[in-house]
């Protein structure tokens, strides 16, 4: 049984990724996710634009370390390869690379410590979605 979950979302099918290296973070973020959207964590970019070719994403949830070891130019590359999927980023209020993702191009941050609430709140912003 899904808690807190409107059924329209759970099946209107917006598909997410979450590449993070961290497989903690990763799984918090699918498990958090999943019971209102398609949610596939990966573990690289690479493998997360092979997948996007076949099964282009609504979102891409990128962790730190991928955006600290792509650079933020990875933001521009994936915004000019998958047009319609939004970017964010995963960060707190005072982690500098987050705030310059945030400037080059990411449509959001999800928040450290991750919450529940404010990770679904930001998800549901990119996508449109009425809080």
């Amino acid at each position: 049984m899904q808690i807190g979950v409107e059924s329209a979302r759970a099946v209107e099918n917006r598909r997410i990724f979450v590449v993070d290296q961290d497989e903690i973070v990763r799984a918090a973020l699918q498990f958090m996710l999943h019971d209102e959207n398609e949610t596939h964590e990966l573990a690289s970019l690479t493998a997360a634009i092979e997948k996007a070719v076949h099964w282009p994403p609504d979102v891409i949830v990128l962790g730190n370390a991928v955006l600290a070891d792509e650079g933020l130019p990875v933001l521009e590359q994936l915004a000019d390869a998958l047009p319609r999927t939004r970017l964010l980023v995963v960060g707190t209020d005072q982690d500098p690379l987050a705030t310059k993702a945030l400037a080059a191009g990411a449509h959001g941050r999800i928040p450290l410590p991750l919450k529940l609430e404010a990770v679904r709140a930001v998800v549901d912003r990119v996508l449109g979605r009425d809080a």
